[in-house]
């Protein structure tokens, strides 16, 4: 099945033009690297087109979420509610407060099972993180209800929701939003991040915190962190998310085709109903038994295929390890039987065939 005659498609391809070039340049040139007029207009533009008029912008995404839990007063001994499916930075940043990630199951579309959560409500449960996992925001209405009802603060974990919403909301604009600039994301700054929220004050004191808990230089008003992101980050993201909204629906064309035309081996994801699937990851689900197999024969013909995440967090040795095993079925299953494709909006028409192709010939091989 293979074909060295063809370009390899990758899973990720950043976009990096000419104007992220001058934009580096401009910086550069001005003297002025870090914490100025770049961020600024950053943080503004990514409000405007996000929906979430208040936004702190930081170094990274882990430390978006750790900000955000900061600001909701999250500390030692507290306790936080986090799917057992999603990338390890969502429970790092809840330890680098001092509290406790307690793991919850995953239900529909890979969010967090708010009836595996209530289980585990305690007298020191504090917030509750939902992963917008893969471009697609969690059912916030109902998310919102559970933290009301158990009086919890809400940490939006939307490292890959880059413009996505449900039902009227925006991602990050229900709780305390935490995104992420990664290379890889929908739109990049390389390293970034940023925190976001409906209330300004909860903004402003986020801003502090990124920059030693300072007002004004040598004035500090409470503890904090340097946590910045430079003036070259935000000038290339100010760049970058001048055509992320023409990017995210060349992701969700190219999902749609995806969807519409691979085979049934291939089991697509979902876009509920009032929802705005952004597609950071078109992810699939096969047969457990032959992921294996159907990874390295796309691998074989070209195609970066990969899988976010082959493993449940609590299961990792830095956090349960092996007791975790058999506790997280919903999560045990996913990291078995997810696939993830090639879906950027680099992807041409011709990839998209070959794709297919590609997938249906594997498909017919393995039937």
């Amino acid at each position: 099945m293979s074909d060295s005659s063809q370009d390899f498609i990758g899973i990720a391809s950043p976009e990096i033009t000419e104007a992220e070039e001058r934009a580096v340049l401009r910086v550069l040139r001005s003297g002025r690297l870090a914490q100025g007029p770049e961020v600024e207009r950053f943080e503004q533009v990514f409000g405007e087109l996000q929906g979430t008029p208040h936004v702190a912008a930081v170094s990274n995404g882990t430390t978006a979420l750790h900000t955000a839990l900061h600001v909701l007063g999250i500390k030692s001994g507290d306790e936080v509610l986090v799917p057992a499916f999603t990338f390890a930075a969502s429970a790092n940043a809840v330890i680098a407060t001092g509290a406790t990630p307690v793991f919850v199951d995953i239900a529909d579309n890979w969010h967090i099972d708010l009836a595996d959560a209530a289980a585990k409500v305690t007298d020191r449960t504090a917030a509750i993180m939902p992963v917008h996992l893969y471009g697609l925001m969690t059912d916030m209405q109902a998310v919102s209800a559970f933290a009301a009802e158990h009086e919890l603060g809400i940490v939006e974990d939307a490292a890959q929701a880059h413009l996505s919403r449900r039902d009227g909301h925006a991602a990050g604009s229900v709780g305390v939003g935490a995104f992420s600039f990664y290379a890889t994301k929908n739109a990049m700054t390389g390293e970034g991040g940023a925190v976001t929220s409906q209330d300004a004050e909860v903004i402003e004191k986020a801003k502090r915190f990124r920059n030693h808990g300072m007002t004004t230089r040598y004035t500090h008003v409470e503890w904090g962190l340097n946590l910045r992101m430079t003036e070259l980050q935000a000038a290339i993201g100010t760049e970058q998310l001048s055509r992320l909204e023409k990017w995210t629906e060349r992701r969700r064309a190219i999902a749609d085709r995806f969807t519409q035309e691979l085979p049934s081996l291939f089991t697509p994801p979902t876009e509920p109903d009032g929802a705005y699937h952004v597609y950071h990851q078109y992810t699939v689900e096969v047969p457990v038994e032959l992921r294996d197999t159907i990874r390295s024969r796309f691998i074989d013909s070209g195609i970066g295929v990969d899988v976010y995440y082959p493993t449940p967090v609590p299961s990792q040795a830095a956090f349960e390890g092996s007791s975790a095993e058999g506790r997280y079925p919903a999560a045990e299953r996913a990291a078995a039987s997810i696939l993830n494709l090639p879906v950027h909006h680099q992807i041409t028409d011709a990839d998209i065939d070959r794709i297919v192709s590609v997938a249906s010939a594997i498909a017919e091989e393995l039937a």
